[in-house]
């Protein structure tokens, strides 16, 4: 897998996945929202961490420095 984000999209997807999953942690959100914030969390922390996102490399489409 060729990373295809740039440092300044990770950064937003690890802190915004991070805040997802604070919201359903604390309380913020319950019920199903709570999970939907859940998985949109591990997708962003995932994708974010790894540096490659898979609908990305589908649209052929990348934002790191090459």
């Amino acid at each position: 897998m060729k990373m295809n984000e740039g440092t300044v999209g990770r950064i937003i997807r690890v802190i915004l996945g991070i805040v997802l999953a604070a919201l359903g942690l604390f309380g913020v959100v319950t019920g199903t929202l709570m999970y939907v914030f859940y998985a949109l969390a591990a997708i962003l922390l995932i994708t974010g961490i790894a540096g490659f996102c898979p609908l990305y490399a589908v649209l052929k489409f990348s934002t790191a420095k090459k």
